[in-house]
């Protein structure tokens, strides 16, 4: 198993705490153990750590809220995102770390004012919900969740955009990312980011992320509607801010 000191420990505890909470209460919280990881270890490797994570937290999702979940959204967004993951994998033995990072904070900051530009009547509903929306976010969530697991911001903006209310908004996430995330397993194993030694470190973490994700579920239960927005907004820009500098 890889060695990491106490310290290190530490703030995986933490990190996969925030990835059980992301996934069944507030889903900006995503970007910010995607940051803890790499504190951690490089970003890379990081990357083949969190995966599987991400994957025992959208278990516990989906079995919590899969009832809530809105299929006709998801079949828009899918195929693209499929087609971004492969897209992803190509890119990601011709771009370092630094520049991954900048890429991903550019495009969260564009979809974000894409949807404030909304929000103020900038951009009818008409106009923003076009053929090119649902295809453009699944491209990009494809791309930035095998590069860096960084898609939660993207999928909160697409969600928002929908206007979901807050338990569709967590159930339609829940099924999406356990699609997507299943559907990135073998990239990761192709490139070796996922393998036995950080499989050993999961299996550590695993129950910090059960615990995260049944104080996610209290929290969204007591949670007003648009705090959930707003935090979720502010927590993607945050994320994006952090990427960028």
């Amino acid at each position: 198993m890889m060695h990491l000191e106490p310290w290190q420990w530490a703030l995986a505890v933490v990190g996969a705490l925030l990835v059980g909470v992301s996934k069944t209460g507030i889903a900006g919280l995503g970007m910010l153990f995607v940051v803890i990881f790499a504190q951690i270890m490089p970003a890379r490797q990081a990357t083949g750590i969190v995966l599987p994570l991400l994957i025992c937290g959208d278990l516990v999702a989906v079995a919590s809220y899969r009832q809530h979940a809105q299929w006709r959204f998801l079949w828009r967004l899918f195929p693209w995102a499929a087609a971004g993951v492969v897209v992803g994998y190509f890119a990601l033995g011709r771009i370092n770390d630094r520049q991954a990072q900048v890429l991903i904070g550019v495009i969260i900051f564009a979809l974000l004012a894409v949807h404030l530009a909304r929000r103020r009547g900038v951009v009818d509903d008409e106009g923003e919900h076009g053929w090119w929306f649902a295809p453009t976010i699944g491209v990009l969530a494809g791309f930035t969740t095998l590069v860096a697991n960084a898609a939660g911001p993207l999928m909160v903006i697409y969600l928002l955009a929908m206007r979901l209310p807050k338990m569709e908004f967590v159930g339609t996430g829940a099924v999406f990312f356990l699609l997507l995330n299943w559907f990135k397993v073998p990239f990761m194993v192709h490139l070796r980011l996922i393998n036995a030694a950080s499989f050993a470190i999961n299996l550590w973490l695993a129950p910090a992320v059960l615990a995260g994700a049944l104080l996610g579920r209290l929290v969204l239960r007591r949670i007003d509607q648009k705090l959930f927005e707003n935090l979720a907004l502010a927590l993607a820009a945050a994320a994006g801010l952090k990427l960028l500098f």
